[in-house]
């Protein structure tokens, strides 16, 4: 079924191509109009119910075998990364390289192209994943729900706001994923902001709040940060909102718990 003008938009449909570009699962067959994909990124934090569930099994799996907690996490972490392909820590560790070691715009962005990492990008993703393990450890004693609650409320919240990045920022290069899909349209951009305000709120009202100030306050640094550095942004720049975003969340939420 193809959305296009005058036509019924494949609601289906778009869910499955945010879960088919945001994960490594296969997808049922699906056909969207040239411009369906940006218009679909709506759909972005429902794909981070997939990650959030799959991470929670494992922690729970490795709890039930009486793994220490930071095992568990470790293990939750080779499931997510494998889920997703590592997609948005890619980004993170470019990200940390070109706005670390390039001292012009174009030089940046060519860091940033490099399929090679350095070591800002080695330092970036090690800390991002040192501090998930230490948080997904915390989690362990709580209980699968709990668990749960919390994980959807990262990974669906803090892929509610690519698409207001994307909506937001001018692309920093014509070439690339994110220029080639072009930009969000307003409605797409503001329904996955209340897709994931809504899954904060197992969190509890408060703590929702508070976890949406948070993510406010990094989205609008990250965004200055991007503008000052190369001028908008890049798949990079959403991959390394996603990380940043994620941990806040697990930072309020494991805050909150304790």
């Amino acid at each position: 079924m193809t959305a296009g003008p005058g036509r019924d938009r494949d609601w289906m449909g778009e869910i499955f191509a945010c879960l088919g570009f945001f994960t490594r699962l296969p997808m049922p067959a699906y056909r969207l109009a040239p411009d369906g994909f940006s218009r679909a990124l709506w759909a972005a934090p429902l794909a981070g119910l997939v990650p959030a569930v799959a991470a929670t099994v494992a922690l729970s799996f490795g709890h039930a075998v009486d793994l220490p907690p930071l095992a568990s996490a470790g293990l939750a972490l080779v499931v997510l990364l494998l889920i997703t392909g590592a997609l948005h820590e890619d980004g993170l560790s470019d990200v940390a390289d070109g706005f670390g070691g390039g001292s012009t715009r174009a030089r940046k962005l060519e860091i940033m192209k490099d399929s090679r990492i350095g070591t800002y990008g080695v330092a970036a993703l090690v800390l991002s994943l040192l501090l998930r393990a230490a948080l997904l450890a915390a989690l362990v004693p709580y209980g699968f729900g709990i668990t749960l609650a919390t994980l959807i409320a990262a990974h669906c919240a803090s892929r509610g706001l690519l698409p207001y990045t994307m909506h937001t920022l001018p692309n920093a290069r014509e070439g690339g994923v994110s220029a080639g899909v072009g930009q969000v349209p307003k409605n797409s951009a503001m329904l996955a902001l209340l897709l994931g305000f809504f899954a904060l709120l197992p969190l509890g009202f408060g703590h929702a709040i508070l976890a949406a100030i948070l993510l406010g306050l990094i989205v609008v640094s990250l965004h200055r940060l991007a503008l000052r550095q190369i001028g908008g942004q890049t798949g990079d720049v959403l991959g390394m909102v996603q990380q940043v975003a994620e941990v806040g969340v697990l930072i309020v939420a494991v805050a909150a718990l304790r």
